[in-house]
């Protein structure tokens, strides 16, 4: 059968070397009987894997000619469990329901991102999220406080997820080859239920820290705070955002919301 052409405005790069794709497979093998989302197929070269473990398996690709490929390969194995749809904008419970489930993927360079947010919209559903995608973004959602690449979304995932990057995988195993290396990472939920702070506002403090990064955490947060607040003086905010632990931005998170409340109270 004719190949899909790959699509640079979809970031594809197809994975050619099998054995990577079998690895990638096996990050999931002990979620047989529960629903398994693969994003992005393209030509089914984790698709084969995941059929032959038995996984209950359903794929969505936003490809038109990647979706014939696969229902002409297919017909059987996934038959009306194709999605033609762009995976950013899915619902994720009509599609697999409201239990849990588990999201797979070599997932786009362009919108790697942007999916593990999506992922962070269903926490409570997705309890595993494992794939292959540019290796500085892997290694960011990975990097622990201290590390130059910790951010945004290293906080945000590590809240909810324990992270382990995998492995490496080098440009020369891929059709046609990124110019970049690609890692394989791995998020598995938690036992968090309460982060013991409003998420909202969670999510707006870590993300202001950062929008300031190499600054000092009473200079990226000063508008957050009554002006001449004396917790601006304290130790915490002589720190940068990327030595902080996900445990003293929930701490940060609650003394803002304190501040908030006091201020309002003597209005």
């Amino acid at each position: 059968m004719q190949q899909v052409k790959a699509k640079k405005a979809l970031g594809q790069h197809f994975l050619t070397d099998l054995s990577v794709a079998q690895r990638i497979a096996d990050t999931v093998s002990e979620y047989k009987g529960m629903p398994v989302l693969e994003v992005g197929p393209g030509m089914g070269v984790l698709t084969q894997f995941l059929l032959q473990a038995g996984h209950d398996l359903t794929v969505v690709e936003l490809d038109t000619e990647s979706v014939d490929y696969l229902n002409a390969v297919y017909p059987d194995e996934l038959r009306d469990r194709i999605v033609s749809a762009d995976f950013l904008k899915l619902d994720l419970k009509q599609t697999l329901g409201d239990g849990k489930m588990v999201i797979i993927g070599n997932y786009p360079y362009n919108i790697s991102s942007q999916i593990f947010f999506k992922v962070l919209d269903y926490k409570d559903q997705v309890v595993c999220c494992s794939g292959m995608l540019q290796r500085e973004v892997a290694q960011r959602i990975a990097a622990g406080p201290g590390s130059k690449t910790y951010g945004i979304l290293s906080v945000l995932l590590q809240a909810w997820y324990d992270i382990e990057y995998l492995f490496t995988v080098d440009e020369n195993v891929f059709n046609p080859p990124p110019k970049v290396k690609s890692g394989v990472i791995k998020l598995v939920r938690n036992n968090v239920t309460d982060l013991g702070c409003d998420e909202r506002l969670f999510k707006t403090v870590v993300k202001t820290s950062f929008g300031m990064r190499r600054k000092m955490l009473r200079s990226s947060l000063k508008s957050m705070f009554p002006q001449g607040s004396p917790v601006l003086a304290t130790d915490l905010f002589r720190m940068r955002p990327e030595q902080l632990s996900v445990q003293q931005f929930v701490d940060l998170t609650n003394m803002v919301a304190a501040e908030r409340n006091n201020d309002e109270q003597t209005k």
